[in-house]
């Protein structure tokens, strides 16, 4: 359940409520005050529109020259774009208008002018955008992509915690790394050597030993030199373990999650989804249980489509995971991954040695892989010998193999990549714009 915290400021001297876009539904055919930002504005003989914003929304002001006077009506047709404003005016209901409301503007009150704003409603280049993603920021699609990111972060919480999840925080300079150390930024920890880290996940099973069922959500970096749509150098994982859990129940709760995920993107940014011009009939399709193809049929099947370049025991790239969403209409387990292109920490099938029980959720439309995850190993003499197989450190790695000294269950986990998630819910093309300020290959500005 919600509850509303929204705070209404009546101003000196009676009726006019200060209020905010996103609520001024509550006072139709009242007059309000809005602090706002001009996104643009045009006029029409006696008549000027003023494109508001204040963060929660978008609203149109409409400025009649009979009614605010000479003054006034020039004074707003001269407005420049990103100006902030004090907007005082009548609230109407209008079913022509995105937000179902405009604004019958009586004072407008100029806090800051501004002048010479670089993005001008003409189309910009990629990189001219990316030069002032401090300022892209506000324009509407970007608004809009910031929202349905928020509210997947607001049904992460919500989801974990009716399912009984402690949220843990895992630290972020680390001494160790999953995966190896290939891919990690290197720094020094006083006369140590540190890493950024790329995964939560270690420190997430020793807190599920201790809390039961526990997820992370928090920033990862991996040195990888990709340039392509789905990659970031910076990215934020959600990452859940689960003590007393297996492959096959975690894949059940790995699917509730998007599936609630893609639900609550549909009910509470239905806006924001039509300033994009998301396809929702694609996402209204997202609901549990996912299909599964395991790597083995997942090869035959790519042979059967002409990828004669593909073996066993090669990696997916993306055109061969695209090929593989576009046979279904949701997105699509990839399980029992060859036992040499995955990491240390794996359970193996017990049928399988040459398999472990692992799945990729793949999603549609060519967005790629969005979680990644397995049962772990609870074996400590597995575990170990795996640790010596991959050449890493058991002393390093003690801390982590005395969890399958003291009390080991089988437990699983996995992790969901949060702008691939957002890019692949609100439709846009690439990562870059699923999060505030990306870091690329070649991009740590601004």
């Amino acid at each position: 359940m919600r509850i509303d915290v929204s705070i209404a400021f009546v101003s000196d001297g009676g009726n006019n409520v200060k209020t905010t876009i996103a609520k001024v539904g509550n006072y139709v055919e009242q007059e309000v005050t809005i602090g706002a930002w001009l996104a643009n504005k045009r006029s029409s003989g006696k008549i000027a529109f003023l494109q508001l914003r204040d963060g929660t929304g978008f609203i149109q002001g409409v400025v009649v020259k009979a009614e605010v006077g000479e003054e006034a009506f020039q004074a707003a047709k001269n407005l420049t774009q990103e100006s902030s404003l004090y907007v005082t005016g009548t609230v109407r209901a209008d079913d022509r208008a995105p937000s179902g409301y405009e604004l019958t503007v009586t004072k407008v009150e100029v806090i800051h002018e501004a002048t010479d704003y670089p993005i001008t409603p003409k189309e910009h280049g990629t990189e001219f955008l990316m030069d002032h993603r401090h300022l892209w920021l506000r324009s509407k699609r970007q608004h809009a992509v910031m929202k349905v990111r928020n509210e997947i972060i607001r049904a992460t919480y919500e989801f974990f915690n009716q399912n009984d999840f402690s949220k843990v925080d895992p630290p972020i300079l680390t001494g160790s790394a999953p995966e190896g150390t290939t891919e990690l930024f290197a720094t020094k920890y006083f006369d140590e050597d540190a890493y950024l880290s790329q995964s939560g996940q270690l420190y997430m099973e020793a807190a599920a030993m201790a809390l039961g069922r526990v997820f992370s959500f928090g920033p990862t970096f991996r040195a990888e030199k990709s340039k392509t749509r789905r990659h970031l150098i910076e990215f934020w994982m959600i990452e859940p373990e689960m003590a007393f859990v297996e492959f096959d129940e975690s894949l059940e709760i790995q699917e509730q999650y998007v599936s609630y995920l893609a639900k609550s993107v549909l009910e509470n940014c239905q806006l924001e989804l039509k300033t994009l011009g998301r396809d929702t009939e694609k996402l209204e399709k997202v609901q549990a249980p996912f299909p599964r193809i395991s790597y083995d049929d997942a090869i035959t099947f790519l042979h059967e489509k002409g990828f004669d370049d593909i073996k066993w025991g090669d990696d997916f790239g993306a055109p061969h995971e695209t090929a593989i969403a576009e046979h279904y209409d949701k997105p699509v387990f990839i399980t029992h991954y060859p036992t040499s292109l995955k990491p240390f920490y794996m359970q193996p099938d017990a049928n399988r040695e040459d398999v472990v029980l692992c799945a990729d959720l793949i999603a549609p439309e060519g967005y790629g892989e969005i979680i990644g995850g397995s049962e772990r190993i609870h074996s400590y003499e597995l575990l170990e010998q795996r640790i010596n197989e991959h050449n890493l450190s058991l002393d390093t790695y003690q801390w982590y193999l005395d969890l399958r000294k003291y009390g080991s269950v089988p437990h699983s986990g996995f992790g969901l990549g949060l702008e691939r998630t957002v890019a692949w819910l609100s439709g846009v093309e690439h990562v870059r714009e699923s999060i505030p300020f990306p870091r690329l290959l070649n991009r740590l500005y601004p």
